[in-house]
């Protein structure tokens, strides 16, 4: 225990040491939450602005809906000529009976978003036009509080980033730093044996990662972004927890293999960009095509980042760790036991 306790008090000094490692495991992906949760943190009450020309019962009822913020033009070619130059998604004219929707195919999301109310309108005063009773009655509302804001999202995606950060390149560097440095041989030739070393590094980590875990959720709690956590939120120890040894022994893969720093720096990004786009960091992953969704499963962070949301978001229970921990479990045997084969101790 006196070596263990020694050598765990080493690494953490050596770690909170340096300045560099502390800004890349814990400010930059900060950085990235708080520009995202001020850009998107009032994007929920926002409306989409469309141009209108003319009058009728159908932009009587664009102008009467929550979705659509209206402005209006005289003639059909101005309006238009605003949607080419990309300053309004789509433009609705109406002269009697005659509607018209032009709109700007560049911009997908919004285009989507104003023909399919531009249409459904449509359809309810062809409807009424009609005189017949309704067949059938729509029941639409979200399965999620609708006081729910993107930060919800964003924070459980970021924060299972930043560990994938801190683990990887804390055991590729580390690794690479002391072999480099002949303290890898050292410590082979002292009375301290190999699983003394390693426990005391994985602790480490998971220390970092659950500091990482409090100082992002006390800063997305604050009142300017406005997380909510669900009843079940400490069901994400469990994760970072599993997710910190996951990534952990890929940073010891990529350290066994390279030499220098630069080289395990590289290795290392190598590894945690794909990573942080397939496993649905900064976009949706299911808004990517199948195959991709289906390689995205081979990464841990992908399970993590589903794990988080379902226990920080969703508020679901433990069933909600099953997939995800029985995947980096899996995952941190089978990295771990390939990086302990070709680990090496001196160059």
């Amino acid at each position: 225990m006196t070596a263990f306790t020694s050598l765990s008090i080493a690494m953490i000094k050596g770690f909170y040491r340096d300045r560099t490692s502390l800004f890349f495991m814990f400010v930059f992906p900060l950085m990235f939450l708080v520009i995202f949760g001020l850009l998107l943190g009032g994007s929920g009450g926002e409306r989409t602005k469309i141009g209108v020309v003319g009058d009728g019962p159908v932009i009587a009822a664009l102008g009467a809906g929550e979705a659509l913020e209206l402005q209006r033009f005289d003639d059909l070619d101005t309006a238009v000529r605003q949607v080419v130059d990309g300053d309004l998604p789509a433009v609705v004219a109406q002269d009697g009976d005659d509607v018209r929707l032009r709109f700007a195919a560049s911009d997908r999301a919004a285009a989507g978003v104003v023909t399919g109310i531009v249409s459904g309108v449509v359809n309810e005063a062809n409807l009424a036009a009609t005189g017949q009773p309704r067949t059938f009655v729509l029941d639409q509302r979200p399965v999620e509080d609708v006081s729910l804001k993107p930060i919800q999202y964003l924070t459980p995606g970021i924060l299972s980033w930043g560990v994938s950060i801190s683990a990887v390149f804390g055991a590729a560097l580390t690794l690479v730093s002391w072999r480099k440095k002949q303290v890898l041989r050292r410590i082979r030739l002292a009375p301290v044996g190999v699983g003394t070393v390693l426990v005391s590094r994985v602790l480490v980590s998971i220390g970092t990662a659950l500091l990482q875990g409090v100082v992002f959720v006390a800063v997305a709690v604050l009142p300017v972004f406005g997380l909510t956590l669900s009843g079940q939120w400490y069901l994400a120890i469990p994760l970072l927890v599993l997710g910190t040894l996951a990534f952990f022994s890929v940073g010891m893969l990529v350290g066994a293999f390279c030499r220098t720093e630069e080289a395990a720096s590289g290795a290392a990004n190598a590894v945690v960009l794909p990573m942080s786009f397939l496993g649905g960091t900064f976009f949706p992953v299911e808004q990517a095509p199948d195959w991709l969704q289906t390689v995205s499963l081979v990464f841990p962070l992908r399970h993590m980042n589903d794990g988080m949301v379902d226990v920080l978001v969703r508020g679901k229970g433990i069933e909600a760790l099953a997939v995800p921990s029985a995947v980096l479990i899996g995952f941190t045997l089978v990295v771990g036991l390939v990086a302990t084969r070709v680990f090496r101790w001196e160059d």
